[in-house]
């Protein structure tokens, strides 16, 4: 199996949550339409510090975290944002990788949306099982 990449949009909560409240106008969501590579062994949404600032992103933590090669590195945590995927959406908090090339997909996430990586296709997509409305297992 290849890569495989995904159109996503991630968007600022309080935006959304502003908007709602009729605080802000809609077309003020601060919004970013990314092509990000789905990394089922990645744990959460990871974004570049580009992605970060111009969804104007508050820090909410730092974490300490191990990359795939196993060095260890402390990074910070924004949020929340709002991911959106065909007809599903998730709302979750973000791990920034300084000078990162990519937005990753990780697991969490993916898992929230329900939704899969079609192997054969190498693509993401909705659960085929439950294609209108997503199912979260939570025990």
């Amino acid at each position: 199996m290849g890569l495989v990449y995904a159109d996503i949009a991630i968007s600022n909560s309080f935006d959304i949550t502003a908007a709602k409240k009729g605080l802000i106008a809609e077309s003020d969501i601060k919004q970013f339409n990314v092509r990000a590579l789905v990394d089922s062994g990645a744990v959460m949404l990871t974004i570049t510090d580009a992605v970060a600032r111009q969804l104007d992103l508050e820090v909410e933590d730092s974490i300490t975290i191990e990359l795939a090669d196993g060095t260890r590195s402390k990074r910070d945590l924004v949020g929340p944002v709002t991911i959106r995927f065909k007809n599903r959406m998730t709302s979750c908090s973000a791990l920034v990788i300084p000078g990162a090339s990519e937005v990753l997909l990780g697991a969490i996430p993916m898992e929230a949306m329900d939704v899969i990586i079609d192997p054969l296709a190498e693509q993401l997509i909705v659960h085929p099982d439950r294609p209108y409305i997503a199912q979260l297992k939570i025990k």
